[in-house]
């Protein structure tokens, strides 16, 4: 908040000579030398006498002396002051993330929205997908983690946390590569007669729930393997290993590297959005409200 030139000269100042000043500054006295006739300049006021023994202060520059040490230690106050607001008003977002429920949409849909002056930061907090740990963590919203994106059209999901739908994830079809169906570029029901499916077990998913209620009802030759309500990578493994088919999403195209997604002559749709809690903090809010205004809720 001061300038260089004011710096040098309380140096030299209090050093009483250019190479002392120098070697403090780590410059070279010539630079010294140049900043203070720039100061003195500027200010019109002759500040030092040069000597061979050094130099020494006038009278003017003994007042400029005593008025820069306290400039310099108010400016010092105003800028610790200032980063100690800063500091208060600048909040953090902690925002999870998996391998399936990862967070770079939500990430890439806030920096469309923060050109660096908003006083919120994001901070990504890693958590595992297993079904204990999932409900360890929504146990917990807005302690350790504040939101994380993924599928949300669970019912219990819906009455116990707060949900901002992004979009509609296309449900398709997991195949292992070395089943026969793997080189399909889309599945038709007739595909699916004689296999196993993975599905998550009914009850909490309505999207799911139709999607079984289909297939007990028009496809008898389908059978239907339960899984639990959270996916996890156990389950993709599970998929490989076995030769099953899965019921999955199109935004998990690439968790599995011997697993391939195939889309479906369906129009089966599962809401993605953003997961968070039911009361959620003034700046949990803030963040909520500002990706609603760019999504246009």
């Amino acid at each position: 908040m001061y300038s260089r030139e004011l710096y040098t000269f309380i140096i030299v100042a209090e050093q009483g000579s250019f190479l002392k000043a120098s070697k403090e500054l780590f410059i070279t006295p010539a630079s010294v030398m140049n900043q203070i006739n720039k100061f003195e300049n500027q200010i019109g006021v002759k500040l030092i006498d040069r000597t061979n023994q050094g130099v020494s202060l006038t009278e003017a520059g003994r007042s400029i002396y005593k008025d820069a040490k306290r400039i310099v230690k108010i400016s010092e106050q105003a800028v610790s002051k200032a980063r100690e607001i800063a500091g208060k008003e600048q909040q953090t977002i902690r925002v999870g993330t998996s391998i399936l429920r990862p967070c770079k949409m939500l990430v890439d849909l806030w920096s469309k929205i923060d050109d660096g002056t908003l006083p919120i930061s994001i901070q990504i907090v890693p958590f595992d997908d297993t079904p204990a740990q999932m409900e360890q963590m929504l146990s917990s919203l807005g302690e350790k983690i504040d939101c994380f994106a993924g599928p949300c059209d669970s019912l219990t999901w819906k009455e116990n946390y707060s949900i901002l739908q992004i979009k509609q994830g296309e449900c398709a079809i997991a195949v292992p590569r070395k089943h026969r169906l793997s080189n399909k570029e889309k599945l038709c029901w007739n595909d699916l007669d004689g296999e196993t499916i993975m599905l998550v077990k009914r009850g909490d998913s309505p999207v799911l729930n139709r999607l079984r209620d289909e297939i007990e009802t028009s496809h008898p030759k389908i059978t239907i393997l339960d899984t639990p309500h959270f996916y996890d990578t156990n389950i993709f493994n599970e998929c490989e290993q076995t030769g099953c088919l899965m019921e999955t999403l199109d935004i998990w195209a690439d968790v599995h590297p011997s697993i391939v997604t195939i889309p479906m002559t369906w129009d089966y749709k599962m809401p993605y959005g953003i997961i968070y809690a039911k009361h959620p903090s003034e700046t949990v809010a803030a963040f909520i409200n500002k990706i609603k205004t760019e999504i246009h809720v």
